[in-house]
């Protein structure tokens, strides 16, 4: 009995090292304030280092804080046209309805790629529509988005409606799609990924997304994605929030703050 017990308790004790072992460590870096003021700016900042189980935080109290996605969705969205068959593939144009909008490059008819670059809201508002309700309602949820709303209009609720993510889903999400474990097919995701890349050198993809909306009276920015480096990756969420809409530099400081702090880590040097 003593030795059946013993041997219980040895087991009990392997088991939970080996859950203990397995819980990312949280390291805050409060030194990394000073990239958010050089631009005037408060906010938040995550990295995920899954080689070392380790997130890298500025600002940890925001992490698990949902706010809108504004067009960091549109990767989410753009999965979500291409496995309904909305969309084709990356080449695939809609064309332009003849509305003028500030952002000349809007102006023209666009394909996916040049929409997720261009950050085009009406292509993503028309291929919302074409998925439909029901659809979209479908894989938000099969995908485990943000906060599964899409309360506020089939093509409004990511921008100023329900639909609401944190920084942790933000990551979440994107370890799902580089591993290739979403609800979607792999030629669909391997899509999505490819028209994400906004940095390519010999060694180094960074694939991401920006994103500019509102909280009731508070704007928030966001730049996500994840670098791939040798045969190492690295994710990361910024998020940024302000009431000062005369801040010129708050659009600039969503992928500048991310890059000054990946060359402070010696991730990525520009």
């Amino acid at each position: 009995m003593i030795m059946k017990f013993l041997k219980l308790s040895i087991l009990l004790l392997l088991l939970l090292n080996i859950s203990c072992s397995s819980k990312p460590e949280n390291v805050e870096h409060p030194e990394f304030k000073k990239h958010f003021d050089k631009f005037d700016v408060t906010g938040s900042f995550v990295l995920f280092d899954p080689q070392e189980n380790v997130y890298y935080h500025y600002n940890k109290g925001q992490f698990n804080k949902a706010y809108t996605p504004a067009s960091t969705f549109k990767i989410c969205n753009s999965l979500i046209g291409l496995e309904t068959g909305v969309i084709k593939d990356a080449d695939f144009i809609i064309h332009w309805d003849s509305v003028v909008r500030k952002k000349v490059e809007w102006n023209q008819d666009q394909t996916l790629r040049q929409a997720i670059q261009n950050s085009t809201v009406w292509y993503y508002q028309e291929l919302a529509r074409r998925v439909g309700q029901k659809q979209m309602d479908y894989w938000i949820k099969k995908a485990d988005y943000g906060n599964h709303s899409t309360k506020g209009g089939i093509d409004k609720f990511w921008l100023e409606g329900g639909l609401r993510i944190s920084p942790k889903q933000q990551i979440d999400f994107l370890i799902k799609l580089h591993d290739n474990k979403l609800p979607f097919s792999q030629r669909n995701m391997d899509v999505v990924k490819e028209i994400m890349i906004v940095k390519d050198t010999l060694n180094t993809i960074v694939h991401a997304k920006a994103g500019w909306g509102q909280n009731g009276k508070e704007d928030i920015g966001w730049f996500v994605g994840y670098v791939e480096k040798d045969d190492k990756v690295y994710y990361f969420a910024n998020c940024l929030q302000t009431t000062d809409f005369e801040n010129d530099q708050f659009g600039p400081a969503r992928k500048d703050i991310v890059f000054d702090i990946l060359d402070e880590l010696n991730i990525l040097k520009r």
